[in-house]
């Protein structure tokens, strides 16, 4: 038995906006009859509905027949919106620099909009000739002290378009040149040489400054925060200090009193983030990277396991103010939100401005008398003796001559300057060009309307960490653009979705293929699914797939489905051939006698008032699904990759009006590992009630229960190909 295998693939697995079909099987028994769908079910219908699109390849979710998209996390939304995040596999390998995605769903089931990095087809060995433990010691010697190393991983890393097997680790320590680094480094799982290395260390520099007498969580007797996850703060060891309240004793360069600026910078963050954006921490499940002071350098910088603190250039005092904390803990907020931090120097600015905008953030929801709330950077630090802050938001060629618009960026502008284009359209957003109230007045770029008007603070941050939710590995400014439209569309609506295009438009970032539309009504749109979304079938037989579709703004509206894709000898057809949105069409693959056997991927597309696109895989005479469950009532038969799941009956459930004895008998391919859940609802959610968890292909289950809601999940633990399930229920 493997009672705790279930995976994500299987707990992936809820409730759909097609529940309601009843029970089919091939016996003559009558079925038992489908009931309206359980009450409480917003966050299942969404995850369902993200998930049927990934699985389905909607759009930039396609994928080839051995990749797959696992959901890697969940962020609950303003209007019962969630994000789901997907990592795309490759053989069951992750894959990193390319083809993730983020899914918004809605709680009525309705898939409001995805965004993916691009990736190409892969194929490749997954069969490394370096070990682990040579990788690790070419990425270690990266460096000249190292502090720590995660273990390696074997993935899938795109570099220039091209897919390269690697072996995946963190190396943190110290450069060569004594500075401090954190390398995110592959290594070629053939060649053993670097394949890549991107530093992780996102540094700030500038001057520290207190914050006066003010209130922090600690332990009794240490600097710990356990509310807050691992949060503590101490010295260059890694140990947090110990003492008790009142912590510090006031002075410029006392590194207890230190951390008491930075415990409370950080927190003010992490509420910040919650009662503003009912965000989950700076790592988005509850807490942040403990904290580090006494650095002997004039620097701060979040390494993506810690944030550093050092001393001001004169040695008067640590670098500990507000806005310089909340920015490297801004950089946490980056790095764990979906995508990660990119490599480019168009993202590791974008990466920089995000520190800025957290740390203006968190300056105006602390509203500190010590450290008034402002759209500078370190505008106490005065690194450079002369009183002025290291980044200006609302008009960024102040300082340096950083570029004030996206058309001056070029791919060598460095990544601190390069923070200057989105930090002017926060500010633009949150304030407008010309706000009043002894507030600047911001510049337009060329080509931009005559003003803007802003819509506040908390809104533009709002608007701006919901974008961060729909963030890919290929993040830039007009994808930000797509994603801001779209988070202020779904968030607040029409007036504000303006605001941000008229903030882009000031700043010189071009409208983009298929954004938001900010009209006040609903855009007519539409999604679609299919189920399943992959099947075997031997030449000279068909199978089929129903292809559902939704409407996801305006009016129910016509779509007309076609396909493409199919190799010769395989002629596809859909009954009926166009459908209402909201309503069903049944795909028949016939595949004639002779025709080779092979996998293929063929695309459907649904055209109405804009075009959509979900892929499904044929695999012909690839696999036979195996017999053995003549004795059931009902049979289904499907088809799954490793590490793939499926609910039976047909992707949704049964209910049971009498108590009784309910069996399942799966049969599944030879030298696999397929499991056999039978689930019941118990009002929140699906439990497992009998399991089918060898360590083989076929799995048999038996279980009495009362009446109610059923439905069993078939999971590849291991191997892929057909199976059969067969099923009596009372």
């Amino acid at each position: 038995m493997h009672p705790n295998r279930l995976t994500a693939a299987v707990a992936a697995l809820a409730l759909s906006a097609s529940l309601a079909t009843a029970l089919a099987g091939t016996a003559t028994a009558a079925s038992p009859q489908a009931q309206p769908i359980p009450p409480g079910q917003g966050k299942s219908l969404a995850l369902a509905a993200a998930d049927t699109a990934a699985a389905s390849g909607l759009d930039e979710l396609r994928h080839g027949p051995d990749e797959d998209l696992v959901r890697t996390s969940v962020t609950p939304w303003a209007n019962g919106l969630y994000y789901a995040a997907y990592q795309r596999t490759y053989k069951g390998l992750p894959v990193h620099g390319g083809g993730d995605a983020v899914v918004l769903s809605d709680s009525s089931g309705k898939v409001r909009d995805v965004t993916g990095a691009a990736a190409p087809a892969l194929k490749l060995s997954t069969s490394a000739r370096v070990t682990p433990a040579k990788a690790l010691a070419t990425a270690r010697g990266r460096l000249a002290a190292v502090e720590s190393a995660s273990t390696p991983e074997l993935t899938v890393l795109l570099k220039g378009g091209k897919p390269v097997l690697a072996w995946h680790t963190l190396v943190v320590g110290r450069t060569a040149k004594n500075l401090p680094s954190s390398l995110d480094t592959y290594v070629d799982a053939r060649t053993g040489k670097v394949a890549q290395a991107v530093d992780k260390v996102m540094h700030a520099e500038g001057r520290g400054y207190h914050n006066g007498n003010v209130t922090i969580d600690t332990a009794a007797s240490s600097m710990t925060d356990t509310s807050r996850g691992s949060f503590k703060c101490g010295g260059q060891n890694g140990s947090a200090y110990t003492g008790s309240s009142p912590w510090g004793n006031g002075g410029a360069n006392d590194l207890v009193t230190a951390c008491v600026d930075i415990m409370y910078a950080a927190q003010k963050e992490h509420s910040m983030l919650k009662e503003w954006f009912g965000y989950n921490g700076q790592n988005g499940q509850g807490g942040m990277v403990p904290a580090r002071a006494g650095l002997s350098e004039v620097n701060a910088y979040y390494d993506g396991t810690k944030t550093t603190y050092g001393r001001a250039q004169t040695g008067s005092n640590q670098l500990t103010g507000i806005d310089v904390v909340a920015h490297e803990y801004g950089h946490e907020i980056f790095d764990r939100t979906p995508g990660s931090a990119g490599s480019s120097n168009e993202n590791g600015g974008m990466n920089e401005s995000t520190g800025d905008i957290f740390g203006a953030l968190t300056e105006h929801y602390a509203n500190n008398p010590n450290d008034t709330p402002d759209y500078t950077v370190g505008e106490k630090v005065n690194f450079f003796g002369d009183g002025k802050p290291i980044r200006n938001m609302y008009n960024p060629s102040l300082v340096g001559g950083d570029p004030n618009c996206y058309t001056q960026l070029s791919s060598n502008t460095e990544v601190h300057a390069a923070a200057g284009p989105q930090n002017h359209w926060f500010y633009l957003l949150a304030e407008g060009s010309n706000p009043g109230g002894g507030k600047p007045s911001s510049p337009i770029c060329s080509g931009g309307p005559s003003s803007v008007t802003g819509i506040g603070i908390q809104k533009a941050g709002k608007i701006f960490m919901g974008a961060l939710l729909m963030k890919t590995s290929s993040w830039n400014h007009l994808a930000a653009r797509r994603a801001t439209l779209t988070s202020a569309k779904n968030t607040y609506g029409a007036t504000e979705c303006n605001a941000v295009k008229a903030a882009w438009n000031a700043i010189g970032v071009p409208a983009q293929s298929g954004e938001t539309d900010c009209g006040g009504t609903s855009t007519p749109d539409f999604t679609l699914s299919l189920n399943p979304s992959s099947g075997s079938v031997q030449a000279g037989a068909s199978v089929t797939s129903t292809v559902s579709t939704s409407t996801t703004g305006g009016s129910a509206q016509t779509v007309q489905l076609t396909a493409s894709g199919a190799p010769s000898g395989v002629t596809v057809s859909f009954s009926p051939s166009s459908v209402t949105s909201g309503n069903s069409s049944t795909m028949t693959l016939q595949v004639a006698a002779g025709t080779p056997n092979g996998t293929y991927p063929i695309t459907v597309t649904g055209t109405g008032s804009a075009t959509h696109t979900v892929t499904y895989q044929l695999a012909v005479g690839t696999s036979t699904p195996p017999t053995g469950c003549d004795n059931s009532e009902h049979t289904y038969q499907g088809s799954l990759t490793s590490g793939q799941a499926a609910a039976q009956p047909d992707g949704s459930y049964y209910y049971s009006a009498t108590a009784g004895t309910h069996t399942g008998c799966l049969r599944g391919p030879a030298g696999t590992d397929f499991d056999l859940y039978l689930q019941k609802w118990n009002g929140a959610s699906w439990a497992d009630v009998a399991v089918g968890g060898t360590a083989g292909a076929d799995e048999n289950t038996s279980y009495y229960g009362t009446a109610g809601y059923y439905r069993y999940v078939v999971h590849a633990y291991s191997g892929s190909g057909s199976y059969t399930l067969g099923l009596s229920a009372p």
